[in-house]
């Protein structure tokens, strides 16, 4: 750090924003020995990969957003030599036939049980079929994997990279739901393999713009397998490592820092103590914005920043977050499939293929879908570690609730608490309508009596997060990939971070490849500007 001769600081990178990205890349800045500032809002960093405990007294650190591990790489655990355990999970999902007391029941370590539970839903010539189509996308994982943490390939060298034009167009050129069709016939199956292209993704399974297949893409491909881990600790385990990390690494942290301007030539205007303080100036060789695009456009005003703020429009998040305490976990409906079973895995509910374009059609009509399409996971069944000793003795667990098909906009124009209200009772009715006993029955309660059930939508995640849209993603996600006729000029091009301006970089999920718990985008940016110097 040098001071200019106005007195202002100075850092070779300022960064704007204390999320995981964010400190990936001033870790990677600081280890190569340049002088790094991040600027963070709240009161500490993370971002989204944060632990909590939301129900006061009870001894439950829940991860409050983001939940599930899977594109984070290896290089960058061990690159930045993280302290950081992944569990994997045995069952892959569960999902209940809706109306019935069956269910299909994916279990990892037992071929011949899941093929059983294929033929018990009604669907036995579906479970070899089912099969096939991830062992054709397992050829996604193993080529495309290896990629993210070099500069971008072209569409036709990711093409000749995969090798098989069959498996690119089905995934790549043409909608999700032709190649989900044309190898599985039961509306359950169906179901089940389109859910992964609607995380927070407010599309149909036919939509011409892709939207689904890329974010389908990214579901299946994480650490060349596309399983999904279980953090150790929860997802404050991922940031408490991360920050250890950048301190090490010589990084200055300034927390509750909001920063009100970025200018093209590095001048970052920020207010101390929660933005209520006096205006304070930092330069930086280059800022490196771990913000959405949208929010960059905001802040750096004026000519240049109309096509940041243009993505706000497209920028809308679909999902509701709900996370529940319970004494233990519900009774089934389904007589052969025990609870450590079905919450195992992801418990999708009312997901049937052509219960999500029902839910797409009334959410789109305004309507919150009835009934809400959601998927299910238990943390503490894989790591009790986020109990305290006493909820573990009692045989406390938690779970996580995440939707689909509930755009942003069902949040606008509303009172935003009578719509939570009203999302979370969407959320337990779905819930119940599979289980054997009313799930409010397991629900604990606080210290001050109140049931421990907490619910985000996705204007929670933008008032608090600055997540334009409430969008995890940051935006509309992009592929993995450049196109063929993508200027690539620049290492900032080629490593996807660019803006039009050569000293302000991408470094969140809205750069490309960005999006999930990956630490990508700070990576691709730090790997940009070191190039660039």
């Amino acid at each position: 750090m040098e001071h200019t001769p106005g007195g202002h600081e100075h850092f070779d990178a300022v960064v704007v924003g204390g999320g995981h990205n964010g400190l990936v890349a001033a870790t990677y800045l600081a280890k190569a020995g340049r002088s790094v500032v991040i600027l963070e809002r709240q009161d500490h960093v993370g971002g989204a990969a944060v632990s909590a405990e939301p129900f006061p007294g009870t001894g439950a650190r829940i991860s409050r957003y983001s939940y599930l591990v899977s594109l984070f790489p290896q290089q960058i655990i061990d690159d930045l030599g993280l302290d950081l355990k992944l569990v994997r999970r045995r069952y892959s999902s569960y999902t209940p036939l809706p109306g019935g007391e069956t269910g299909l029941l994916i279990d990892n370590e037992d071929d011949q049980a899941t093929r059983e539970s294929f033929h018990r839903v009604g669907a036995g010539d579906d479970a070899a079929r089912f099969t096939t189509f991830y062992t054709r996308t397992a050829v996604l994982a193993e080529k495309l994997w290896p990629t993210v943490t070099a500069p971008l390939l072209r569409r036709s060298e990711a093409r000749e990279l995969v090798g098989d034009d069959g498996i690119w167009k089905d995934f790549i050129e043409q909608p999700l739901g032709q190649v989900i069709e044309q190898t599985v016939d039961s509306d359950l199956a169906r179901g089940v393999l389109l859910t992964d292209g609607l995380i927070s993704t407010f599309a149909r399974a036919h939509d011409e713009d892709l939207q689904q297949n890329k974010c389908f893409l990214y579901h299946v491909v994480g650490g060349g397998t596309g399983d999904w881990d279980v953090p150790v600790g929860g997802m404050g385990a991922v940031s408490g490592a991360l920050e250890r990390a950048a301190l090490a690494a010589g990084v200055v942290i300034r927390t509750g820092a909001e920063v009100t301007a970025v200018a093209p030539n590095g001048v970052v205007h920020y207010r101390e103590s929660g933005g209520q303080g006096p205006v304070l100036t930092v330069t930086g060789g280059h800022v490196l914005a771990n913000v959405t695009p949208a929010v960059l456009g905001r802040l750096m005003g004026g000519p240049g920043a109309e096509g940041f703020a243009s993505t706000a429009v497209a920028a809308e998040g679909a999902q509701v977050k709900v996370n529940l305490l319970l004494s233990r976990l519900p009774r089934l409906k389904d007589p052969t499939v025990q609870p450590e079973q079905a919450f195992g895995g992801t418990f999708h509910i009312n997901e049937l293929y052509s219960q999500l374009d029902t839910a797409y059609t009334e959410a789109e009509g305004g309507r919150i879908p009835s009934p809400l399409p959601i998927e299910i996971y238990c943390h503490s069944l894989a790591d009790p570690s986020i109990l305290s000793d006493s909820l573990r003795a009692a045989g406390a667990q938690t779970l996580t609730v995440f939707s689909l098909q509930t755009p942003h906009r069902l949040t606008q124009g509303a009172d935003h608490d009578a719509l939570r209200a009203e999302l979370q009772a969407a959320v337990l009715a779905s819930l119940n309508s599979v289980l054997a006993e009313p799930i409010e029955d397991c629900v604990l309660r606080d210290g001050d009596g109140r049931p421990c059930i907490e619910t985000k939508t996705t204007r929670d995640l933008e008032e608090t997060l600055g997540l334009t849209g409430g969008n995890i993603f940051h935006g509309p996600l992009s592929w993995p990939f450049a196109e063929d006729d993508a200027p690539l000029n620049t290492p900032a091009e080629r490593w996807g971070v660019a803006t039009d301006h050569p000293r302000v970089l991408l470094c969140g999920a809205g750069s490309q490849r960005g999006g999930g718990v990956s630490g990508l985008g700070g990576h691709s940016a730090a790997m940009a500007l070191l190039e660039d110097q």
